[in-house]
């Protein structure tokens, strides 16, 4: 999946599969998520022999990628 919003930043992008990490320090579960999606995607695609990742470039897009195997 790729989006054209605001990117991640490089310094994020190691982060964004950790669980309960959001790069906007601000946002908390009212405002933002509980920062668990991401894991959980990670987790379950290598629990299948697959891999998440992500790639981005600020202010362009940012792109997912989810690869099982067949």
């Amino acid at each position: 999946m790729t989006d054209t919003g605001i990117g991640i930043r490089a310094e994020h992008l190691p982060h964004v599969f950790d669980r309960f990490w959001r790069a906007e320090k601000s946002r908390n579960r009212q405002t933002g998520g509980s920062g668990l999606g991401l894991a959980i995607v990670r987790n379950l695609a290598e629990a299948h022999g697959g891999t998440a990742t992500v790639a981005s470039v600020p202010g362009v897009r940012t792109t997912f990628t989810l690869r099982l195997p067949s």
